[in-house]
């Protein structure tokens, strides 16, 4: 086994397991148009104005994010876009604990106002900084196994081998 190869299966898992989170996570939201809506709004940090277009736009990007780590295409911009949306996501909360609103993240559905004791800030805020952590990864290091990205380094690579011997011949 190769060095790099531990990383690619790292970097697989991570690429798959974001591609999941996106996908469900922008599937529950494009279900729930209303309640996306309400958990959008009970953060209390956009305009009015803006709830529902943030709320609209928020799931397709999401499974567009999904869909192209699902397929390893244009790996390190999806992970790039996926690190700033979660980076937001993280600030959100943040600033929702901070002014001590009672609110659901509506992360994976659901949303808006909930019993002061129903919060879970601190697991989502960890569970949240694990996916940055992941996406950080991608964006450092987008090469994973059954990537379409990689795709045409392999079959450059590969025309390169096959060549290289008759080009070692030709300099002689």
């Amino acid at each position: 086994m190769t060095a790099g190869r531990p990383l690619d299966v790292l970097g697989t898992v991570l690429r798959l397991g974001l591609a999941a989170v996106w996908l469900v996570s922008g599937a529950v939201k494009l279900s729930e148009p209303f309640t996306t809506a309400v958990a959008v709004a009970a953060y209390r940090v956009l305009p009015d104005a803006l709830v529902v277009p943030v709320a609209t736009l928020l799931p397709p990007l999401e499974i567009a994010l999904g869909l192209l780590l699902l397929a390893g295409l244009a790996t390190r911009l999806a992970a790039v876009v996926g690190t700033v949306l979660l980076l937001a996501f993280v600030a959100g909360l943040v600033q929702a604990w901070a002014r001590g609103l009672a609110i659901d993240c509506g992360c994976f559905g659901g949303g808006g106002p909930v019993d002061p004791d129903d919060t879970g800030y601190g697991p989502a805020l960890l569970r949240d900084l694990a996916f940055v952590a992941a996406a950080v990864y991608l964006t450092v290091r987008p090469r994973t196994l059954f990537s379409l990205d990689g795709r045409g380094d392999r079959a450059a690579a590969h025309d390169h081998d096959r060549r290289a011997p008759a080009d070692a011949t030709e300099e002689h």
